[in-house]
């Protein structure tokens, strides 16, 4: 039954691309509806447990699995009259591209054999170029040709760190499945020397995906050029799938009992990332790259969060789920604003909250909460890592990762203040604002909110099972 939730999205969106506009609309909030339906049937274990020789329902990908499918039906649903907005004549490849991207990152969330994560990752790739390209200007081939190449080299060093693995199971002649739950049995066996050397191919690999610094080059770009519902998933729901990759292999390593080892590595690159945005953010001049930047130290703090384990996993778990809601929201506002204003200049779009209240309200309110500004989850989840640090002792750690978050917010809360709050220069409006395309992006910040209020059980244990593995836990 789980396969479905990869199966469908790729036969729907083959369909999409040969049907009518109106009637692939249709289909693509159908599948979107369908997709979520499959996920809750799984959620809730109505459905029997899946352990196949290639796919397994593992906590951490539930999870995963759970965010996207919720994301992508209010992106779908935004999707529908963005594009009637902009009359796009490509909207039945866009959305066909959207579903076939929603398949291959859903095989990403349930994969469990290593060479077959690894594949449905390169897919992930191949699915969402077009998302970038579809608007056919220099700018978005540049991006789309930079997203492919550094991707895809990132992708053939993570294919050697899979090899390593494999190569450490061999060399300790080892003869079991060359799946992360057969090969977690064995990690007290595997070899320690290739297994190190894996892990580094692999943080590089996906690393590159997940937009950790160095190897986030590919991101402002793509997700300055891709239309908002794409970037929302890109940033949403495709970095996620990314870091899924590097947190199994972490897995793997802490039952290897080289732990210290994988953790520091992550902290290492989280912290890296998040100085990266720092430096970057302070004179963007487009505010969709800012929202990219933004991403990159998101996912730094997700990876210094696991890497320093206890309560800051737990945090980086929850860090993980309030940043897609909040990211996602922030980047359908942002298509809102590029439709009312028709550029992404931070300094042509000013008194936003006279002008487009409902959007302005909905972006200040997204910046608030990616800043980790109470009552948003990202206080709660940023904190959660802070603690879990001053626990372990990383005091050098907490330094520079307070730091990062003093001087992002100090970069970013000068252009969003900007944007929302001057005066504008004119009362024109390319596209008046409308509740069909404002309400997707609140319907999300809301359900960060809620989220802050109530965590369901299942969510929480669902948590609680996932960084268990690795000696996460809510007491610290």
């Amino acid at each position: 039954m789980l396969q479905l939730v990869f199966l469908i999205p790729i036969i729907a969106g083959i369909a999409v691309f040969f049907l009518p506009v109106k009637i692939g609309r249709l289909a693509f909030i159908a599948t979107a509806l369908f997709h979520l339906f499959v996920t809750a049937l799984e959620w809730f274990h109505v459905t029997e447990p899946l352990h196949s020789k290639y796919f397994s329902n593992t906590p951490e990908g539930m999870l995963v699995l759970a965010i996207m499918s919720f994301l992508f039906l209010f992106i779908s649903i935004y999707t529908v009259f963005y594009m009637a907005e902009v009359e796009m004549t490509k909207e039945p490849i866009f959305n066909g591209s959207m579903l076939l991207f929603l398949g291959a990152m859903s095989m990403v969330a349930i994969a469990d054999h290593i060479i077959m994560l690894w594949v449905a990752i390169e897919a992930t790739t191949l699915m969402s170029a077009p998302l970038i390209f579809v608007h056919r200007s220099k700018a978005s081939l540049e991006a789309t040709w930079k997203y492919v190449l550094i991707c895809s080299v990132g992708i053939a060093l993570a294919l050697l760190g899979c090899f390593f693995i494999i190569f450490s199971m061999e060399t300790s002649d080892l003869h079991v499945p060359i799946s992360f739950s057969s090969l977690n049995g064995v990690a007290a066996q595997l070899n320690h020397v290739w297994l190190k050397a894996g892990f580094i191919f692999i943080v590089i690999g996906y690393g590159t995906k997940m937009g950790l610094a160095p190897m986030h080059t590919w991101l402002p770009d793509a997700h300055s050029e891709a239309p908002s519902p794409a970037s929302a998933l890109l940033s949403g729901a495709l970095l996620n799938c990314a870091f899924l990759g590097v947190y199994r292999c972490h897995q793997l390593m802490f039952n290897a009992g080289l732990g210290d080892y994988s953790s520091n590595v992550l902290i290492a690159f989280g912290l890296a990332s998040m100085l990266v945005s720092a430096v970057f953010i302070l004179n963007q001049t487009d505010y969709k790259r800012m929202l990219a930047y933004s991403s990159i130290e998101n996912m730094g703090i997700i990876a210094v969060g696991i890497g320093i384990g206890g309560l800051a996993a737990f945090g980086a778990m929850l860090h993980m789920i309030h940043h897609s809601l909040v990211k996602s929201s922030l980047f359908l506002s942002a298509g809102n604003i590029l439709l009312g204003y028709g550029t992404k200049s931070i300094d042509k779009t000013r008194g936003m909250l006279r002008l487009f209240p409902k959007t302005g309200i909905t972006f200040f309110a997204g910046f608030a909460g990616i800043s980790g500004f109470p009552p948003f989850g990202l206080f709660v989840s940023e904190l959660l890592i802070i603690l879990g640090a001053i626990k372990a002792g990383r005091y050098v750690v907490i330094t520079i990762f307070i730091f990062s978050l003093i001087l992002i917010f100090a970069g970013a809360s000068r252009l969003v203040l900007q944007m929302v709050f001057s005066e504008p220069e004119n009362d024109d409006k390319l596209v008046p604002e409308r509740w069909t395309r404002a309400l997707p992006p609140i319907i999300l910040l809301l359900t960060s909110l809620a989220l802050v209020i109530w965590l369901p059980d299942s969510l929480y244990q669902t948590i609680q099972n996932a960084i268990s593995s690795i000696g996460g836990t809510v007491n610290g």
